[in-house]
């Protein structure tokens, strides 16, 4: 009782927190947060401009997402994909399969890498315009 009490609760809040976003821009609005990294330093981090992305994206505004930020655009579906595997509660061998593949020690090592590498050509991209 208490974990479907638990999972209906967060399903509460991640609904609300959808509305919010969906209904107001972070740019516009100073009660979203800011990244710290940014604010101090003038780096933008792997994560900046997420909460702007996820407002457009909710208004089917893929152009201006992307903009924003292409890395959450691009890793929103695989999150979600890492999930739904684990909300499997008898996977199949195939589904182990590709779980393994897709979030293996190997499939780490690769966001890894990409994450890094879009943290250093962004901020190469802010520091040359």
């Amino acid at each position: 009782m208490i974990n479907k009490l638990k999972w209906f609760l967060l399903g509460i809040v991640l609904i609300l927190l959808l509305v919010v976003y969906k209904i107001y821009n972070p740019s516009y609005s100073n009660f979203f947060p800011k990244c710290p990294l940014f604010s101090t330093t003038g780096v933008k981090c792997p994560g900046c401009g997420s909460q702007r992305a996820i407002h457009y994206l909710l208004n089917f505004d893929i152009v201006n997402a992307v903009n924003e930020n292409i890395l959450a655009v691009v890793f929103i579906p695989y999150i979600l994909l890492g999930f739904a595997f684990e909300l499997i509660k008898k996977p199949t061998q195939v589904v182990l399969k590709w779980r393994k593949i897709m979030f293996g020690k190997t499939a780490i090592l690769i966001i890894l890498t990409f994450i890094i590498s879009f943290w250093i050509f962004r901020n190469i991209k802010l520091y040359y315009h």
